[in-house]
């Protein structure tokens, strides 16, 4: 079984012949590849090399374009601030949306714009598709509704707006996910399957915020995934133990949990039928700890999720973590069924 029947069978309920394993990794596929990180966000082709490699070293059942949350941002003219080893950054000090008026003003992205960094991912997907499309699944990525507004509005700001100026924030949430919808569109068309939606400042607002504001968006992004043919991993960094009921009620096909979240009462919250991955801590257990303790972890996590259960670790394989222990990860999803 290839990796990607492997996921897809999961997600449609059907026999596996082992968990699936898929580790989310940026600098650590970058670092892998041996180039720097502003290459690896900047060149379509080094991520696409970069995630190859990584996958068949490290025995991955996926290939992603996620990089870095300032794609989109940079296409509605955000400032972004590039480095030379390190993820690209967006310029809170000088806010795109800082005078909310700016909004109004603001284009559709221009997903096919020469030299743009959706293009540029765009490309990377399709590259996928020529070259491994039959062995990984293929990973689109787009940003969520409140992390992609909070990445042109300012996380403060935004944080703020949801009692000063809720219709201000709906409007900004409309603009966001259609473009949203477009870009996962135009992944698809080049050959993703599956779409991430990375929402990480959800993570942020309770629960009654999320149902009311970021729900009905994420549900919209979701349900308009699904009506192209791709589904949808849902991903919200940071501690969700609040909202995993709310979050269940996405669509998303498969929801990552963060390390500080309880698997447990997740589980119970979100009910047998989600699909559910993650969940140990990509520091003190993925980069810093020994093989043993890497699948230790993964069995507390594979007992309470049970079957509808994908490896990964809370969050980004860090940079530094010792190969051995990502071997580690693919080991136990050989053998955990045994």
């Amino acid at each position: 079984m290839t990796g990607k029947e492997r996921i897809l069978n999961l997600l449609a309920g059907k026999s596996v012949d082992r968990i699936p394993n898929m580790p989310i990794t940026m600098m650590f596929a970058a670092d892998t590849l041996g180039v720097s990180y502003r290459e690896y966000v900047s060149d379509y082709r080094k991520l696409v090399e970069g995630q190859i490699l990584t996958a068949e070293t490290y025995h991955a059942d996926h290939v992603s374009v996620i990089s870095d949350p300032a794609r989109e941002a940079s296409g509605y003219g955000a400032t972004i601030i590039f480095f030379d080893d390190q993820p690209p950054a967006i310029d809170e000090t000088n806010a795109l949306l800082a005078d909310k008026s700016t909004l109004a003003k603001l284009k559709p992205l221009d997903l096919f714009r020469e030299g743009s960094r959706t293009l540029d991912r765009i490309k990377a997907v399709e590259l996928f598709a020529e070259r491994v499309s039959q062995t990984y699944l293929i990973e689109g990525w787009v940003e969520g509704p409140c992390a992609e507004s909070s990445d042109i509005r300012g996380i403060n700001h935004l944080m703020t707006d949801f009692m000063d100026d809720p219709d201000f924030v709906t409007g900004m949430f409309d603009f966001v996910t259609e473009n949203a919808i477009q870009f996962a569109k135009a992944q698809i068309e080049a050959g993703a399957d599956l779409i991430g939606v990375g929402d990480a400042a959800a993570s942020l607002v309770g629960p009654r915020l999320y149902e009311q504001f970021v729900l009905p968006y994420e549900q919209k992004l979701i349900a308009a995934i699904h009506s192209f043919g791709g589904k949808v991993r849902l991903h919200i960094c940071g501690n969700t133990n609040r909202i995993t009921a709310l979050m269940a009620k996405t669509g998303a096909d498969f929801i990552d949990l963060d390390s500080m979240v309880d698997m447990t009462k997740a589980r119970a919250a979100m009910g047998p039928d989600q699909v559910i991955s993650g969940n140990i801590d990509p520091v003190k257990v993925v980069r810093q700890g020994m093989p043993e303790l890497v699948t230790e972890k993964l069995a507390e996590c594979r007992e309470a999720a049970g079957n509808n259960y994908i490896i990964t670790a809370g969050c980004e394989i860090p940079r530094g973590t010792p190969p051995e222990n990502l071997l580690a990860m693919a080991e136990f999803a050989r053998n955990a069924m045994d």
